[in-house]
């Protein structure tokens, strides 16, 4: 991370355990112990909901939607009847963390795997998360549930994974919320050099890693869907448009018309959040119109450079009717 005056710095998260299969850790993996918390603003959160639909883990892990907007005592949950979680019994997330710990004062953030019966955050180590839907979970995958995370290739998913994690995921906050014009033009400089390096990487291959959807795939994805919406107008990313950069829009629209990440992805919940709750950026609280995003349907040719969505799975079945989101259709 950058030592540039007025630059972003993310705060790490507060409750990182981790939920294992082998009993090692205080929170076992078991079966409708745990409620998910995410947003749909939310990428950190984004990318949880995909791996929990991806690997069939609906009826294993429930899902709870904390709406767009927040205020300084956290993410609530104002879009469900009586503004409360509907199975955890609260208005904030914060209450779940206080719950956990009383003295908690670091970020309340999504994803929260929270523990039903005691209504304590579990974990919100988000770095981890996905992964162990993927290799703790595998229990209680669907039949057909594709290998997100395969271990001939996890190296190098790690290694792609973190060579965009600081400069595009982090990077668009990083332009957003620096402080300085030093801070962003760095920060700027760095999330394009990168997004170039990804487009000459994703000229001649469909995903990230091997021919079949990754967990690298899952992280990138969830930021340059968001990217014309909200980072390059609200968060100054404005060299480019994502529909301008005519490989990553192609590959964005691809994994968009794949089961899993269009029909999780909402617009609007998207904008609110950005365009609502960040008042030192936007501090009219206007939330734009635009842009038009009933191109992400359009064909992308994506598919004639061959690979398989799901290697040797399935694609998921349809999306729970409580879990639906609004369709560009």
């Amino acid at each position: 991370m950058s030592s540039t005056a007025g630059s972003f710095e993310r705060e790490p998260v507060g409750m990182d355990e981790r939920i294992l299969a082998d009993g090692s850790s205080r929170w076992p993996v078991e079966a409708g112990r745990y409620r998910l918390v995410a947003a749909r603003a939310c990428p950190w959160a984004h990318r949880s909901v995909i791996v929990r639909r991806l690997l069939g883990l609906e009826s294993a892990i429930s899902l709870g939607i904390a709406g767009p907007l927040h205020d300084e005592r956290s993410w609530r949950f104002h879009l469900d009847p009586g503004d409360r979680d509907p199975v955890l019994g609260i208005e904030y997330l914060g209450e779940a963390y206080r719950a956990a710990d009383p003295d908690f004062d670091a970020g309340i953030t999504v994803p929260a795997l929270v523990d039903v019966a005691s209504g304590k955050v579990a974990t919100n180590g988000f770095q981890d998360l996905t992964l162990d839907f993927s290799t703790q979970w595998t229990a209680h995958h669907r039949d057909g549930a594709p290998d997100l995370y395969p271990e001939e290739h996890r190296a190098e998913i790690d290694e792609v994974i973190a060579s965009f994690y600081d400069s595009v995921n982090n990077g668009v906050y990083r332009c957003g919320f620096a402080s300085t014009q030093d801070a962003y033009a760095e920060a700027y400089g760095e999330l394009f050099d990168r997004l170039d390096s990804l487009s000459e990487r994703l000229a001649d291959r469909r995903y990230l890693v091997g021919d079949s959807i990754t967990e690298a795939d899952v992280r990138l994805w969830v930021t340059l869907v968001r990217f014309d919406a909200a980072y390059h107008g609200h968060f100054k990313c404005n060299r480019q448009k994502l529909t301008e950069m005519p490989v990553l829009w192609a590959y964005t629209r691809d994994l968009f018309q794949t089961p899993g990440f269009g029909d999780t992805t909402d617009f609007e919940q998207i904008k609110q959040h950005y365009y609502g709750v960040h008042h030192t950026i936007n501090p009219s609280g206007v939330v734009p119109l635009g842009p038009d995003v009933s191109g992400f349907l359009t064909p992308h040719g994506r598919a004639d450079l061959g690979g398989r969505p799901f290697g040797d799975g399935t694609p998921p079945g349809p999306v729970a009717g409580s879990e639906r989101v609004p369709s560009l259709t």
